[in-house]
């Protein structure tokens, strides 16, 4: 079978299978994927060194968000099938991961839930010139676990004082994470920061937070309405104002020091309506929406 043939395949078989079957086609197709890349890392060796360096330039590496993981799971490998070209992803908070880049972690594309870090990060010379990309948009949101009995409303704050004095709040690191940066200033607006703060559980990363709640180590936490969305074990309670914090926008950007071409060409398929169709299946506003 050739690699097209394979792409094909796979891009066919994924498409056509139940939702609830999707997960495993999406891993034998990567598993292909991923073959394939042994296969042209193997005929590189075979190369001479110039014809083998070109080869191996064209494997990309992604820094994203870590509220992006299962959609973008999904995209790198709708990328994969479409161009040939290998995708790394690497998850983490944003904040980490624009520092990562400043002390010279190798990688092609950066993927931020916030505005500021993607500037940081233009700013320390870690881009590429062209202006990061305003992506995609979220809400956040004030969750607890399913099982979780107590009805809970942000018209009431000190009912939700009481419940943390029990059980913390999770949420980002208030500082850093942009998920936390985020709900400190709705927490603000609502006049609740100054109560709830001594029982606050900050977390490196939305996904940590989202998991405190859903083993029920945190009463409520704050995360954004697509992991909520997309976790059966968490329900919201509330949706905070989009006043009450600073616009959730995603940005995307080629790195400086990567493969500006390829990232470039992944860039584009971020933009594609097979990619924009995902992101709005798992709850995200493409652009302005």
């Amino acid at each position: 079978m050739s690699l097209l043939s394979s792409q094909h395949q796979c891009r066919r078989l994924y498409r056509q299978r139940p939702g609830r079957h999707r997960a495993t086609t999406l891993s034998r197709c990567a598993n292909i994927a991923r073959v394939w890349a042994l296969l042209l890392v193997f005929i590189a060796g075979l190369m001479p060194q110039s014809q083998a360096q070109a080869q191996a330039a064209e494997r990309l590496t992604v820094f994203a968000a870590a509220s992006l993981k299962v959609p973008l799971e999904e995209i790198a490998v709708e990328f994969e099938l479409y161009s040939g070209i290998p995708v790394d992803l690497s998850f983490a908070g944003s904040s980490l991961l624009a520092r990562q880049l400043r002390f010279g972690a190798d990688a092609d594309v950066f993927l931020s839930a916030n505005i500021a870090w993607s500037e940081w990060a233009a700013d320390q010379g870690l881009l590429a010139e062209a202006p990061p990309l305003h992506w995609l948009t979220n809400r956040l949101v004030l969750v607890a676990a399913a099982n979780e009995t107590t009805e809970f409303s942000l018209d009431k704050p000190e009912q939700l004082i009481e419940a943390v004095q029990e059980r913390p709040l999770a949420m980002g690191l208030v500082d850093a994470v942009p998920a936390g940066i985020y709900g400190r200033a709705a927490l603000v607006s609502q006049g609740l920061w100054d109560d709830m703060v001594p029982y606050v559980a900050q977390t490196d990363n939305v996904q940590a937070a989202l998991a405190l709640v859903s083993r029920g180590a945190a009463r409520l936490g704050i995360v954004y309405a697509t992991d909520a969305r997309n976790t059966d074990s968490i329900r919201v309670i509330a949706t905070f104002p989009e006043t009450s914090h600073p616009p959730i926008v995603y940005t995307a950007a080629a790195t400086a020091a990567g493969d500006v071409k390829t990232a470039n060409e992944f860039l584009l398929f971020l933009q594609s309506p097979a990619s924009q169709n995902i992101l709005r299946q798992y709850g995200f506003g493409i652009g302005a929406e």
